[in-house]
């Protein structure tokens, strides 16, 4: 994400950076207990096999007899009750990590959704779409993994680490300071090998993240990839993504392979020349067989749990690699947020909702040196339909997005039904509002849904009133399923002129006081635009309406027409009066009929 990484904080250690992964894991407390009692268990089942071994050696080979056979019995049956035991609880392990980490891994995924939906358009400007979905899948896949394995095996593997560290010393004091002496000198490049994994990895998702986003825009707009015989272009340009990917990842993994080797090389090395020794204190009576067997199983206890924490902080590495890129994304804050104490929205008259809307400037932050919009007033009285003309670039689309607080601006204010719309719940304001916009979303689902997306909670029969009165009924009737019928992915069954329509039918059921049409009848026949044109009028009846329209057939019929240019209002009045007067409006005017 550019904006995150330009702005990214210093560095900070794995450790601490999972940690942010705590409030996540705090509300299953119990099953973290349990996980944490049956991890205990086990590790204690495992660190008791050598001792039984010691007392088979010591014990039931050194008598004879009755006493012999009675006593590798004994043993034999002790240890296979420590095998039942360890068995039970690393499968009791085994099943709760893995329950936590498929639940903190859906929370994760959840939560961070619910954050993106909640940004701002600000925020989306200079995000890809394709990045944020690789964070929902790829990122969240690793840490599940973390949470679900790599965490319970280096909880066990400090565990062994740490009592069969204990034993050693117990069965040798003088052969274990030595082995500790050495362990030491081998953790030092094992952490350093494992800080450069973290980094590489946090790298090679960047990478799979911008081979997404890429993939991810192409294939939305696949038609005029392919309306330019783009398809291999395009396929070597993913090619290129996916190969830088495929590098970053390489060298993650080289990074990885020697933290495996070295630790394994290192620590195995020590052990090996400890247990030289050993073997020459047994020979010069110093210690038992059954201490030395007890030591050597001790000590490869401690080596394959420095072996597997290797391996595991390997996994950790790249998981906080992952985690530091999804906190990041959870730390964003939208500039954009309903008030601590937010106000009421009065409900206006019964002809709709006041606007008044003074004195406004604003300036996009991806372009802060061009105003979008400079000194803007307007007032419009409930019911009354204003038509916004201008050229493109006007600040016509602007004005609707800081009506629905996509964006505030810089000064001025805006009131609806005389309260500022920055103090009222950003829910209840674009509740209020209806907007059909110039580029038609329909989402892949079917006629009936996409409709009701207006008003979840509205009833079959008002879905089919609403697309009736768009215009809409007809042509969905003729669908294979009707209502039914699935659209495709951003609607691609429907022409546009059906697409939009579907939008207008979803404004109408949501039944808003204040209605914004951006270009609604722009993507229409014009047998469409006569029909949706009469539902609009039927709309508007018992609404403010604000409409952003070329064709004279809408503005005609407008209470009053703004006319803007460079986001200010250089002409106000009616069709008749602003031909008449022979500025802006009028070349429009005379533009398109000169055009038509």
């Amino acid at each position: 994400m550019r904006i995150m990484l330009a702005d990214r904080p210093k560095s900070r250690s794995g450790l601490k950076i999972l940690a942010g992964l705590l409030p996540f894991l705090a509300p299953y407390r119990r099953r973290l207990v349990v996980a944490g009692i049956a991890l205990l268990i086990a590790a204690g089942a495992t660190l008791a096999m050598p001792y039984g071994f010691r007392q088979l050696i010591d014990l039931g080979f050194s008598s004879a007899g009755a006493v012999q056979t009675t006593s590798v019995n004994l043993t034999f049956i002790a240890l296979f009750g420590i095998a039942c035991v360890l068995a039970v609880a690393t499968a009791a392990r085994f099943y709760m990590v893995s329950w936590l980490g498929e639940r903190v891994t859906s929370d994760i995924r959840n939560a961070v959704y619910a954050h993106v939906l909640r940004q701002s358009p600000e925020f989306f400007e200079v995000t890809q779409t394709g990045e944020v979905l690789s964070r929902l899948t790829t990122d969240t896949t690793l840490i599940q993994t973390v949470v679900g394995t790599s965490i319970s095996m280096a909880l066990r593997n400090l565990l062994l680490l740490a009592g069969g560290l204990l034993m050693m010393f117990f069965t040798s004091i003088k052969l274990s300071a030595i082995i500790i002496v050495m362990l030491v000198s081998v953790i030092i490049p094992i952490v350093l090998i494992g800080r450069r994994v973290r980094k590489l990895s946090r790298a090679s998702q960047d990478r799979i993240a911008d081979a997404s986003g890429l993939a991810g825009e192409r294939l939305n707009g696949i038609s005029v990839v392919q309306s330019f015989a783009h398809e291999a272009l395009e396929a070597a340009q993913f090619g290129k993504a996916v190969e830088r990917a495929f590098g970053a990842a390489i060298d993650r993994v080289r990074a990885r392979a020697l933290l495996t080797v070295t630790a394994i090389l290192l620590v195995f090395g020590a052990i090996v020349f400890v247990l030289w020794l050993g073997a020459h204190a047994v020979i010069e009576g110093r210690m038992s067989a059954g201490e030395l067997g007890q030591f050597i199983l001790y000590a490869a206890i401690v080596a394959g749990a420095i072996g597997a924490l290797s391996e595991t902080l390997g996994d950790a590495q790249r998981a906080a690699g992952a985690s530091e890129r999804l906190l990041e994304l959870l730390a964003e804050r939208s500039p954009i947020v309903s008030p601590a104490k937010p106000l009421a929205l009065p409900r206006g008259t019964a002809n709709g909702a006041q606007l008044q809307i003074a004195a406004l400037n604003f300036r996009y932050p991806s372009r802060p040196d061009q105003p979008a919009l400079a000194d803007f007033s307007l007032d419009v009285a409930s019911g009354e339909t204003i038509a916004i003309v201008g050229p493109s670039g006007a600040g016509k689309t602007t004005l609707f997005q800081l009506l629905l607080r996509f964006y505030d601006p810089q000064s001025g204010h805006i009131l609806l039904n005389g309260i500022d719309i920055r103090q009222l719940e950003l829910k209840a304001l674009r509740e209020a509002i209806g907007i059909v916009p110039q580029d038609t979303v329909v989402f892949s689902a079917d006629a009936m849904e996409n409709i009701r997306y207006g008003r979840p909670e509205a009833s079959d029969d008002e879905v089919i009133a609403a697309a009736r009165q768009a215009a809409a009924h007809e042509f969905i009737e003729k669908l294979p399923d009707g209502y039914r019928s699935f659209l495709g992915e951003r609607g691609v069954r429907l022409s546009g002129g059906q697409r939009q329509r579907i939008a207008i039918a979803r404004a109408l059921l949501k039944n808003p006081p204040l209605l914004l049409l951006d270009e609604a009848t722009s993507a229409l026949d014009a047998e469409s635009e006569r029909l949706v044109q009469h539902a609009l009028e039927a709309a508007m009846i018992g609404r403010t309406t604000l409409v952003i329209a070329h064709r004279l057939a809408t503005v005609q019929r407008a209470t009053r027409i703004v006319v803007m240019e460079h986001g200010r209002i250089v002409e106000t009045g009616t069709h008749a009066t602003l031909v008449e007067s022979g500025g802006l409006y009028a070349q429009l005017a005379a533009l398109q009929f000169t055009t038509h």
